[in-house]
């Protein structure tokens, strides 16, 4: 699997949430961001012996949807337990039919840096005459706290309360490249996404 599709999140995982009760007083959470990476939220199976990769070829396309991320912070670790489904669909409903799907879930540190990533797969089952069916999947990461921990000059200048009239109460504190930078360090992402060899990868990125 190629690492290339994983670096699509940028700083999105940097994201800092505004407190309700005062716009100025800035929070982050600790918790990863869950999300599917381009190109690897789709497959496609094609029939034994084609090797064009058409449309004509084509035997099952499934999707993974619905993924969701429940985090619990612990003293020394925050862990991140990720359910999906993946939905399929088959060309040929004939008979009863079990389709298996390798799925991968990672850990990814400031957007690009692969920290793990564990193997897994879902069966899909499909009933005769059936051509649409679904299944559920998930998987449990964890990562250091100390990890996502900021150095305490930084998250103080994050998250210390700023008032109507401090010089620096309109200055988002991530226009400061220090701070940035260290947030970025200390950011985490779970991606989900199904396991894809280099012709299904190129498949899905020109398809």
């Amino acid at each position: 699997m190629s690492t290339r599709p994983l670096v699509v999140l940028g700083l999105a995982a940097l994201a800092l949430a505004g407190c309700q009760n005062n716009p100025l007083l800035v929070k982050r959470s600790l918790c990863p961001a869950v999300a599917v990476p381009a190109y690897a939220g789709d497959t496609t199976l094609f029939a034994a012996g084609d090797t064009d990769r058409n449309a004509a070829g084509v035997d099952v396309v499934a999707t993974i949807t619905d993924v969701r991320g429940t985090c619990t912070e612990g003293t020394d670790s925050i862990e991140t337990q990720v359910n999906y489904v993946v939905v399929a669909r088959r060309i040929d409903a004939t008979a009863a039919r079990q389709v298996t799907l390798p799925v991968f879930a990672s850990v990814v540190q400031g957007g690009n840096l692969l920290v793990s990533k564990q193997l897994s797969s879902v069966t899909v089952s499909f009933a005769a005459g059936q051509q649409r069916a679904e299944v559920a999947g998930g998987a449990r990461t964890r990562v250091a706290r100390s990890a996502v921990l900021l150095p305490p000059a930084v998250q103080e200048r994050i998250s210390r309360e700023r008032k109507p009239g401090d010089l620096d109460a309109a200055t988002d504190p991530l226009s400061d490249p220090e701070v940035r930078a260290a947030v970025r360090a200390a950011s985490f992402e779970v991606l989900v996404g199904f396991q894809l060899d280099e012709a299904a990868l190129a498949y899905n990125v020109t398809k």
